[in-house]
């Protein structure tokens, strides 16, 4: 199994690369997020790898970040998605709009992204709900990378589950208060107000 490669880019497409590592060129499939992270043509070049083998060929897909492979792998785990579907969600939607998309229940969202119709986004929640962090979902939802503000509701949800709250129950107590108090910038008032909408 190949795990990484690290060698030069010698062609990127939004779809695939061909990364020259020692005289060799592998041909590795991308997504449209790894491609807005690659370096210019003729530079050094680090992807994580999926080595998919199947009987008639070896492919390979390549991530720019842990977690995008991670998604990738939970992905093609889902009865009828296959690796280059799970290419294409990935594509579609970052990782982080991905798990908000899976820990709501978003089908829409989901169906959205070309190849994936409504049967199979709700195939797709259904397997991986369990699979997601709903904590890591909400932050992921927040101020687009505003890492006060998720550390903040990291911080109210995990309060909460320690007063006794289930996750799903303490995530959405946060989240109905954000949606009607957008300006909260403290921890402390954040839990007050959720324990208040109860």
């Amino acid at each position: 199994m190949i795990a990484f490669l690290h060698g030069t880019l010698a062609e990127k497409t939004p779809s695939v690369v061909i990364l020259d590592v020692h005289g060799v060129g592998y041909h590795v499939f991308i997504s449209l997020g790894t491609y807005d992270r690659l370096p210019a043509t003729g530079s050094a070049c680090r992807l994580l790898t999926y080595h998919h083998i199947r009987e008639d060929a070896q492919l390979l897909f390549g991530f720019a970040q842990p977690e995008e492979k991670s998604m990738f792998e939970r992905l093609i785990g889902v009865s009828g998605i296959g690796p280059k579907l799970a290419l294409s969600v990935l594509s579609g939607l970052t990782v982080a709009e991905l798990s908000l998309a899976i820990a709501e229940g978003n089908v829409k969202r989901i169906s959205s992204v070309h190849g994936i119709g409504k049967k199979t986004a709700e195939r797709l929640i259904l397997e991986l709900r369990d699979k997601i962090d709903p904590l890591e979902a909400l932050a992921g939802r927040s101020a687009g990378g505003d890492t006060a503000k998720n550390a903040m509701l990291r911080d109210a949800i995990l309060a909460l589950g320690a007063l006794g709250f289930p996750q799903e129950q303490a995530r959405k107590m946060v989240q109905s208060v954000l949606d009607t108090e957008a300006e909260i910038k403290d921890t402390e008032a954040l839990l007050r107000r959720a324990l208040n909408s109860k």
